[in-house]
C-alpha cells in the first residue's frame, strides 16, 4: 500500500528563487577582486552547495583567500540582490500544496543569515514546517539536512519529496532513497539531473505545481 505524501522540500535557489543570475555576478565580482579567474559557467555550476565547498572548488589554490573572497561575495549580493523574488507562479503553488496539507520545507546551500534573510524578503516564514541552511549541517549532496528536517516533522523519507534544480539535491535525496523531482529551469541542464533517478524532471513552476498537486492526490486516493 503507498504511504500519503506528507512532505515537500524544496531546494531555494534555483527551484523557487530566482536569483542565480546574480549569485554567478556575485561571485564574479568577488573573484575579480582578488585577481581570481572564473567562468560565469564555473559560477553557475557550484550554486547548491554551501559556501565553504564553494570556495574550496573554485579556488582550491589560495585557501588563504577563501573567508576574504566569501565575504565580498556576500556583501556584493545582498547588496544587489533585492530585486530577485520567487519565479512567476510559486507563490500559488506553495499555499495550493499547503491547503492540501502538505507540510512545506527548504533544504539550501545557503546559510543560515542568507536563509533568513530572503524568507523575510518574500514574507514566507510561515509557509514552511522546517527549514535547514548549509551553514549550520553537512553540505549537499550529504543527506544530513534532509535526516534532521524528516526527524524534526516526524515524516519517514517514503513519504516526502525532494525537488531542486541541481545534481546536488537530486544526489542527495538519492543517498537515503528519498523521491525527487528536477527542475530544468534553474541551474543544471536535464541530462545531468536524469543521472540520480528522479521520479520527473519539470520545465517550468506550472509543471512542477501539476506535478506535484498530482502525486499528492493520486497517493492521497490510493
Amino acid at each position: 500500500m503507498n504511504s500519503p505524501v506528507k512532505l515537500v522540500i524544496f531546494d531555494w535557489d534555483g527551484t523557487l528563487f530566482d536569483s542565480v543570475g546574480q549569485i554567478v555576478a556575485s561571485l564574479q565580482f568577488a573573484a575579480q577582486q582578488f585577481q581570481q579567474p572564473l567562468t560565469a559557467a564555473d559560477a553557475k555550476s557550484i550554486i547548491g552547495l554551501g559556501l565553504p565547498e564553494v570556495a574550496q572548488r573554485l579556488f582550491p589554490g589560495v585557501p588563504e583567500l577563501h573567508s576574504d573572497i566569501l565575504q565580498a561575495y556576500s556583501e556584493h549580493y545582498v547588496a544587489n540582490s533585492v530585486e530577485d523574488a520567487w519565479f512567476e507562479g510559486v507563490s500559488e503553488m506553495l499555499y495550493a500544496l499547503k491547503d492540501q496539507g502538505i507540510k512545506l520545507a527548504v533544504a539550501t546551500g545557503k546559510s543560515r543569515k542568507g536563509l533568513d534573510r530572503v524568507l523575510r524578503q518574500t514574507n514566507s516564514e510561515a509557509l514552511f514546517i522546517s527549514t535547514r541552511a548549509a551553514s549550520e549541517t553537512r553540505s549537499k549532496p550529504h543527506p544530513l539536512m534532509l535526516q534532521e528536517i524528516l526527524a524534526e516533522t516526524g515524516v519517514e523519507t517514503h513519504e516526502a519529496i525532494m525537488v531542486g534544480d541541481t545534481s546536488y539535491d537530486l544526489e542527495m535525496a538519492m543517498n537515503i532513497a528519498m523521491p525527487s523531482i528536477g527542475v530544468s529551469y534553474g541551474v543544471h541542464q536535464p541530462e545531468l539531473l536524469a543521472q540520480f533517478n528522479p521520479a520527473s524532471i519539470v520545465d517550468d513552476v506550472a509543471d512542477l505545481h501539476k506535478e506535484l498537486l498530482a502525486k499528492v492526490q493520486w497517493k492521497q486516493a490510493v
